[in-house]
C-alpha cells in the first residue's frame, strides 16, 4: 500500500499543478488516508466501481476538486446531495478546509462509509440520512447553503427540482455532467426558471492526464423556491419539471 499511497501523491500533485490548485501535504496525506479506506470498503460495499491509484486519482479526486475553479468555494457552506462514497463533497473539505460541509445520502450503508471517513480524516461534517425530497422542506435545510453540488446520475431537470430548494437566494446550485448534457440544459430551462434561478455558466474542465473533459453546470438561485418543491419522488420521476 506504500507503494499505491506514493503513486497516488505523486498524481495529485502533477493534477492539481495541471489545474492551477494547490494542495497542501496535509491535503495530500487526507487523500491517501481516503484511499485507503476506500480500497477496503470501495467495491466491497459497491461504493466505487473504480479501482487503483490513477483512476481514483484522476476520475474521484481530481474531478472533484476541479470544482474548485468554478466556483468560490472559501469560507462557503456547501451540501453534497447524494454523496455517495463522499465525491465531490469530502474531495472537495480535504481540498479547501475552509469548507463547511453537509453530507447528504438515502442509504444508511453509504452514511456509514462517510462517518467512519471523516472521522479517519479529522474534520467535522454533518452527516445526515435522508432523502433529498424529504430534507428539503426542513428549516434546518431549506434555503441554508451557499453551494449544492451533485454528482448524482439523474437527468438535470430532476437533480434542479431536487437540489434547488436547498440553496439560498444568491447561492448556486453546480451539477457535475459531461460534454453531451446540452439536451439536459435545453429540457431543464423551464424547472429552472420555475424553482427561481436561471443557468450561470457551464464550466468545461478536463481531467488531468486523461482525454476527458467534463462539465459543471452552474445555477444560480435568484429566488426563493415555490414550497411545494420538491414533490414525491415518485411525481418528479413521472411528471418532471
Amino acid at each position: 500500500m506504500r507503494g499505491e499511497t506514493a503513486e497516488l501523491a505523486a498524481l495529485l500533485k502533477h493534477g492539481a499543478e495541471f489545474l492551477k490548485l494547490n494542495l497542501t501535504s496535509v491535503s495530500i496525506a487526507s487523500f491517501e488516508s481516503y484511499y485507503e479506506l476506500l480500497e477496503i470498503r470501495g467495491q466491497s460495499e459497491n461504493l466505487t466501481a473504480l479501482k487503483g491509484t490513477e483512476e481514483v486519482a484522476r476520475l474521484h479526486f481530481l474531478d472533484s476538486i476541479a470544482l474548485l475553479n468554478a466556483a468560490h468555494f472559501k469560507g462557503a457552506k456547501v451540501i453534497d446531495i447524494g454523496s455517495g462514497a463522499g465525491f465531490p463533497g469530502v474531495a472537495i473539505r480535504i481540498a479547501e478546509p475552509s469548507v463547511c460541509l453537509t453530507l447528504l445520502d438515502s442509504s444508511r450503508k453509504r452514511i456509514s462509509f462517510l462517518s467512519e471517513l471523516c472521522d479517519i480524516l479529522g474534520f467535522e461534517a454533518s452527516i445526515i440520512n435522508l432523502r433529498a425530497e424529504e430534507a428539503a422542506h426542513s428549516i434546518s435545510f431549506r434555503e441554508k447553503f451557499d453551494i449544492a453540488v451533485s454528482r448524482a446520475v439523474a437527468r438535470l431537470n430532476v437533480l434542479c427540482e431536487l437540489c434547488l430548494p436547498f440553496v439560498r437566494i444568491g447561492g448556486k446550485f453546480i451539477a457535475m455532467k459531461g460534454l453531451d448534457s446540452n439536451e439536459e440544459l435545453s429540457e431543464a430551462g423551464g424547472a429552472i426558471e420555475s424553482l427561481g434561478a436561471e443557468l450561470q455558466d457551464c464550466f468545461d474542465y478536463p481531467i488531468p492526464g486523461t482525454d476527458t473533459i467534463h462539465r459543471a453546470i452552474l445555477i444560480k438561485k435568484t429566488a426563493k423556491t415555490p414550497e411545494k418543491y420538491p414533490r414525491r419522488f415518485a411525481k418528479i420521476k413521472n411528471a418532471p419539471l
